[in-house]
């Protein structure tokens, strides 16, 4: 059997990712479950990752929507990592990164990529699984057409066709990308574009502000041959991954999955083909 992850929404722009004894989690900001919450969801407990033996927290910057200071209240874990935007001030914890920086944590190897907004993103080769997993944090063509001027426009095209470029040619198996509805007719304009460039496997719409109906319309229209769009709209739930044993790049398959944290079982495989 190939390696398998398995990918939990939580909210907003936070995923979690797990495989073995491993997890990550990215731009968490739920803030403290209310009592009696639990992974199934969406939140992360202390006591949930004490099934982990390492576990890896990205925050790609300080928007409130993608950080909540409460993530170090994890720290009695003894396995667990912080990385950070270069932005974060306030940690008490963790390596903070630049765009270009790279660093090693356990079997990730972490880049740190450009944002059009504040902090970074991340793309993360995963040793241990062989996957390649992209976080863009606001990466995003933000061109606010019914308010920006032309060359204001023009400019946020340069900064994002600039972020991009350094991505091409290291397509991600898994690619987490903003669409956001407030951009009016042109949302989209960056997932698209991304995917047209970067061609990763499987694209994970966030960022959505809460309207599903709009991550599962691009997840309905906007696919190409290379890459798959799954809308994950519900906090808590959760997808496997598997890459087929003698891949490279084409045997992928999906499944509905049990929650984080449980064993998988070997049912309802669909194979990408």
């Amino acid at each position: 059997m190939g390696n398998r992850i398995r990918i939990a929404y939580l909210e907003h722009s936070a995923f979690a990712v797990d495989s073995n004894e491993t997890m990550l989690i990215f731009d968490y900001a739920r803030g403290a479950p209310p009592e009696g919450a639990n992974e199934g969801q969406g939140y992360i407990t202390p006591a949930f990752l004490e099934r982990y033996k390492r576990v890896y927290v990205f925050v790609s910057h300080g928007h409130g929507d993608h950080y909540e200071r409460g993530i170090f209240d994890w720290r009695g874990h003894p396995g667990i990592e912080y990385i950070l935007g270069y932005d974060i001030a306030d940690a008490p914890a963790g390596r903070r990164m630049s765009p270009g920086d790279t660093a090693v944590f356990g079997n990730l190897s972490v880049t740190a990529h450009a944002s059009t907004d504040i902090g970074v993103s991340f793309l993360i080769d995963w040793t241990e699984t062989g996957y390649r997993v992209f976080h863009a944090g606001d990466l995003n063509l933000w061109h606010w057409r019914d308010e920006s001027t032309l060359r204001e426009i023009e400019q946020a095209e340069r900064s994002f066709y600039d972020a991009v470029a350094p991505l091409v040619g290291s397509p991600a198996d898994v690619a987490f990308f903003p669409v956001d509805p407030r951009q009016g007719a042109l949302y989209d304009a960056g997932a698209t574009y991304f995917i047209a460039q970067t061609q990763p496997r499987f694209f994970i719409p966030m960022h959505w502000q809460g309207r599903a109906d709009v991550a599962m319309d691009f997840a309905r229209r906007a696919g190409e041959k290379r890459t798959r769009i799954i809308a994950l709209t519900t906090p808590g739930e959760t997808i496997a991954i598997e890459k087929g044993e003698n891949d490279e790049s084409e045997a992928l398959r999906t499944l509905r999955a049990e929650p984080l944290g449980e064993t998988l079982e070997n049912r309802n495989i669909i194979t990408e083909g």
